[in-house]
């Protein structure tokens, strides 16, 4: 199909994939800068999107991740008809996704095989192949182009925007102390499970050794990271600014905006900080840099790469966790140390 003026995009249901969609967003734009691209996403998304210039509008999901709901899809699908996509991209791989983009009888409908028997439901189904796009960013970028073009290897990277009035609410809202030291970020916390996460302990003595320097320190989180911050604050004896589940997603955007560096494990904040140009420092265990890198120009990844990882387990099968453990808060702080990576910027 040609002259395609209106794209819905089935959005990924984490925080990462949803960052790293944005490549596929831009590459839309610059291919047609009058496209409107509209995107499909649960509720917590439009905190992102929203700040994403190429979104045109969020139709928020009313499904929570994980549930079917075939007959509320297929009435929402009949409404979504009104709309008048040309085509319909959808990211997330399983069967369900792509049941209501099939019901919107959108005209053309783009994605990877996925789950069996899902490509049924797509006339433009394409197979994956893993040698060939071994990122994900490459994957969501190459069903922004037709099949069997190459999609360009130089990706752009996410950018996300931080109006000053949104800025000037969240702190309003969650009042700090400002300072002109520089501000270390922590986001202790991993979705995906234990074996994402670098220990307490080890934050700890990093956030310990930068206060000592005269740094301020700010953690950063979900309601489900809320054990491990305060592990941290109690061995640090609560030196540190605690927002760990006390912001949404937006207010966690505009602080993380403010900060001279992040430390973070892999997680949805790593990729956010990398959109927001802010230096990171990202320790990888479980999982692989080379699958899902953030996307910045100021970015330390720290991956022993043993002969176990990458397992992509939440829990070490091996019990030993080695992948974290003899990754040392020294190794860490060299980094944090590094005026290449952290140039001097003042915070107020």
């Amino acid at each position: 199909m040609t002259n395609i003026q209106k794209i819905l995009i089935i959005a990924p249901a984490w925080v990462g994939d949803m960052m790293m969609s944005q490549v596929l967003l831009i590459l839309l734009k610059q291919q047609n800068p009058d496209v409107m691209i509209d995107v499909f996403s649960l509720a917590w998304g439009k905190a992102l999107l929203s700040r994403m210039p190429q979104v045109h509008e969020v139709l928020v999901s009313p499904f929570d991740h994980g549930q079917l709901r075939l007959k509320e899809r297929y009435l929402l699908a009949k409404k979504i008809r009104a709309y008048q996509y040309d085509q319909v991209i959808v990211l997330p791989n399983s069967f369900k996704s792509a049941w209501l983009p099939f019901w919107t009888h959108i005209p053309k409908r783009t994605g990877w095989y996925g789950e069996w028997p899902r490509f049924l439901l797509f006339n433009d189904a394409r197979k994956l192949d893993k040698q060939k796009l071994p990122f994900m960013i490459q994957r969501f970028a190459a069903l922004g182009f037709p099949e069997k073009t190459k999609s360009p290897t130089d990706l752009p990277h996410p950018a996300l925007v931080v109006s000053q009035q949104n800025l000037q609410t969240t702190l309003e809202k969650h009042p700090v102390e400002r300072s002109t030291a520089p501000l270390l970020l922590i986001a202790p916390g991993a979705e995906f499970g234990p074996s994402k996460r670098w220990p307490a302990a080890y934050f700890a003595q990093v956030a310990q050794e930068k206060l000592d320097q005269g740094w301020q320190v700010w953690l950063l989180g979900s309601p489900k990271d809320v054990e491990i911050s305060a592990e941290i604050q109690s061995l640090i004896q609560n030196r540190a600014i605690n927002f760990v589940g006390k912001t949404s997603l937006s207010e966690a955007i505009d602080l993380i905006s403010l900060g001279n560096v992040l430390l973070t494990n892999d997680s949805g904040l790593m990729h956010i900080a990398a959109a927001l140009n802010v230096p990171l420092v990202a320790i990888y265990g479980s999982t692989s840099p080379k699958f899902t890198p953030p996307l910045g120009d100021k970015v330390e990844m720290l991956y022993l790469n043993l002969p176990c990882s990458p397992c992509f387990k939440r829990e070490c099968p091996l019990k030993h966790w080695r992948c974290m453990l003899d990754l040392k808060p020294a190794l860490v702080l060299s980094k944090l140390n590094d005026p290449a990576l952290i140039p001097a910027k003042n915070v107020t």
